[in-house]
């Protein structure tokens, strides 16, 4: 790999990131509500939010696509859906791009598991691929938002330089191989914990299922997200951060506090 191209994370909050991967900028799962406000979850549900996002939409870089792994509130609040530049693509399910393009964001696609979408600047290539998740046990799942990962893989002149995998708000599921034997090994997973329960049932991974994740793709780096922002978030990043010591997890484990750019391994 080049290490002069950059790629780097910057940490907004919740699963809001900016990655920057050559010349492309990405926003993942845009989450802008202060602290205190109440994000929607669907069926009656909201979650009152802990922390202060690092940025607001105004203050965002120019931005080449949006990353949405599913339409919930703590992943596209009504601050993006009234100020988000609606001319920038969006790539996510099927089912939330219908959605978005009703709201006016137009330029919104919907990918079913495992098609692909990309963009191009002169002799670079990013290429989407959107990767399978479950955000609920069993027929549960059926009750909340069709989610998915997405594999990022950055090409110069036809020659792959660097891929990331953004996992969405998934469990672990030992059919998430796919997502190397299909596209590659991955040089940084970007993983969404908290171990979320809502009614009683966990939706997003905790500590254990992260860790379980990492054993199963063996990234070059771990850097995990979506840990403390709100109530329903039950299992900390500590707790990953234990268990990634305790089980000696392959890779590296690379924290992000909210506010901090990291460089990509």
């Amino acid at each position: 790999m080049d290490d002069h191209i950059e790629a780097s994370l910057e940490f907004i909050g919740t699963a809001t990131t900016i990655l920057r991967l050559g010349p492309f900028t990405v926003l993942t799962d845009p989450n802008f509500l202060h602290r205190g406000q109440r994000a929607y979850l669907g069926k009656g549900l909201w979650s009152r939010r802990r922390t202060e996002p690092h940025v607001q939409p105004d203050e965002l870089p120019a931005l080449d696509l949006v990353l949405l792994s599913h339409l919930h509130g703590d992943h596209f609040d009504r601050v993006a859906r009234r100020s988000l530049d609606r001319t920038v693509p969006v790539l996510t399910t099927v089912r939330a791009a219908r959605t978005l393009r009703r709201w006016g964001f137009r330029e919104s696609r919907g990918l079913q598991t495992w098609q692909r979408d990309e963009v191009s600047s002169d002799e670079w290539t990013l290429r989407v691929t959107s990767a399978p998740g479950t955000h609920a046990p069993g027929p549960v799942r059926h009750l909340l938002p069709t989610v998915m990962g997405s594999v990022l893989e950055l090409y110069r002149s036809g020659a792959l330089v660097r891929r990331v995998y953004v996992t969405g708000d998934t469990l672990f599921r030992p059919w998430l191989r796919d997502v190397v034997e299909r596209t590659g090994p991955l040089d940084t997973a970007v993983a969404h914990l908290g171990g979320t329960r809502i009614l009683g049932l966990t939706v997003t991974m905790d500590a254990g299922q992260g860790a379980d994740l990492v054993e199963l793709l063996r990234p070059r780096e771990t850097v995990p997200v979506h840990f403390d922002d709100y109530p329903v978030f039950r299992s900390p990043l500590q707790d990953f951060v234990d268990t990634w010591a305790d089980r000696g997890l392959p890779g590296t484990l690379r924290t992000v506090t909210i506010g901090e750019r990291i460089d990509l391994a």
